[in-house]
């Protein structure tokens, strides 16, 4: 009996007052009850509108039916044929933009928990099944990635089901990219992203760790010299942007990148770290920019004892993050300073943040984004005390693969140019996520993955 029920399951949580002084998941994920009966709440509609709206077309009702029958290995099983990173995607997915926001049951209510019951399964799995999935037989292919964040997990994953000899080349210590260096522990668990990576490298995915590619060797030379028939580039887009104002050069300023790579990957929050950040207790730091970095940039530095502000020149509706993650800040005390633009950064006399000049703004026609114009209201000036600015106003990709590979052509914005099966200026060579549209999300990053898979599938499969 479907369960009509207009609004969807409430996502246990830590209390506001409580999480906002430590890293442990935010989210406590549904009980086996809830998801019951969330998933009881699925019609499971003739046309499946919800598969239209996911990036890599998971089948959602099916593995939604698994649940109501209580088969939770199946329903695990139906969503890794299209998706490598079921725990991952429950969890950082902006479903409501996406699979949720084609649910039937959204016209007269609240969609279907779709994102809720996939961490659901996915956590059912990796608490309950030890047994590591067979290694497919191998086709005699050799295929090198390029970075392991999303794109590129995703995109070796799909190759390793298929038998290919996959090596995946990370510039950091640790695989999963943004999935480690840029999302908080308290939204994604780094054991989480680990356990994923595991279950690539029990396929047969080889991980090699501390590659710069383009510095230890170039795309070229893993050709020519390593024996790899086709690359894929998943390297993200890890290069960050400033505003360029005065100030930006005083100690206390970090990009977004940097604060949330010493926070996450490097564990900057822990005493004794080696590579610490200053000690934010008790003092003031400005977050610049209104999206899901700024976001996680402000909920880190809540964590580590400091007032906060999000400083953005829009107004609350035009935030780009997600509602999800601005409630969260909201409710943990992060202040919002919106129609508000930086234009100065003063200083100490020892070279310390100790101010920031902002400007009012108000909003005017829309622009070529679609969103109003922000304009500065003349004689508006004011200064923001603060100890510390985190610049979070986008990225770029680096430029070393560019410039370490003749003939790959990039845009004006240093994206990798591909045409429609992924495939770049440079024959057998394919790219993905980040690096070739800029900073988007994870299951996008994943979707680019899936085709740059297939396509070097279709390619080197005709060999």
């Amino acid at each position: 009996m479907p369960n009509m029920s207009l609004k969807k399951n409430e996502m246990p949580s830590q209390d506001p007052n409580v999480r906002n002084k430590n890293f442990l998941e935010v989210a406590l994920g549904y009980t086996e009850e809830q998801a019951l009966d969330e998933a009881a709440r699925c019609l499971n509609c003739k046309n499946h509108p919800c598969v239209s709206g996911c990036p890599v077309q998971v089948k959602i009702p099916e593995f939604i039916k698994k649940i109501t029958e209580k088969d939770y290995e199946g329903a695990y099983q139906v969503i890794h044929e299209t998706s490598s990173l079921p725990a991952v995607c429950g969890r950082v997915c902006p479903q409501e933009t996406q699979c949720e926001s084609k649910c039937i049951r959204g016209i007269k209510g609240e969609p279907v928990g779709i994102g809720r019951l996939e961490r659901f399964v996915a956590d059912w799995h990796n608490a309950n099944v030890k047994e590591e999935p067979a290694k497919p037989a191998s086709n005699g292919h050799k295929v090198a990635v390029i970075g392991s964040g999303p794109s590129g997990l995703t995109c070796a994953g799909d190759l390793a089901k298929k038998g290919y000899d996959v090596t995946v080349f990370e510039a950091l210590h640790l695989a999963g990219g943004v999935l480690v260096y840029g999302i908080p522990e308290f939204r994604l668990p780094k054991a989480i992203v680990q356990k994923e990576v595991d279950g690539l490298k029990a396929l047969g995915v080889k991980v090699e760790t501390n590659m710069v590619i383009g510095r230890v060797v170039s795309i070229d030379e893993l050709m020519s010299q390593y024996g790899f028939e086709a690359v894929f580039i998943g390297s993200g887009a890890g290069l960050p942007m400033f505003m360029h104002i005065p100030g930006e050069n005083l100690c206390g300023v970090y990009s977004a990148n940097e604060f949330l790579t010493r926070i996450n990957l490097m564990k900057a929050y822990k005493d004794g770290s080696d590579t610490p950040i200053m000690p934010l207790a008790g003092k003031k730091v400005a977050v610049v920019g209104g999206g899901n970095v700024a976001m996680d940039a402000a909920r880190c530095s809540k964590r580590l004892g400091a007032e906060v502000y999000i400083v953005y020149r829009r107004g609350m509706e035009e935030l780009p993050a997600r509602h999800e993650e601005v409630e969260h800040a909201e409710e943990e005390g992060i202040i919002f300073k919106t129609l508000t633009n930086p234009v100065k950064i003063n200083g100490n006399e020892n070279g310390y943040v100790a101010s920031m000049t902002c400007v009012e703004m108000e909003l005017g026609e829309p622009d070529a984004s679609g969103r109003r114009r922000p304009i500065e209201k003349v004689g508006s000036d004011f200064d923001l005390p603060v100890d510390c600015v985190i610049m979070s106003l986008g990225t770029t990709p680096n430029p070393l693969i560019k410039n370490t590979t003749p003939g790959l052509e990039v845009n004006r914005k240093g994206g990798i140019v591909v045409n429609e099966e992924g495939l770049t200026s440079h024959a057998s060579v394919y790219a993905g996520g980040d690096a070739v549209t800029g900073a988007a999300t994870v299951i996008l990053a994943m979707g680019a993955g899936k085709l740059g898979a297939k396509s070097i599938d279709e390619q080197l499969s005709k060999k």
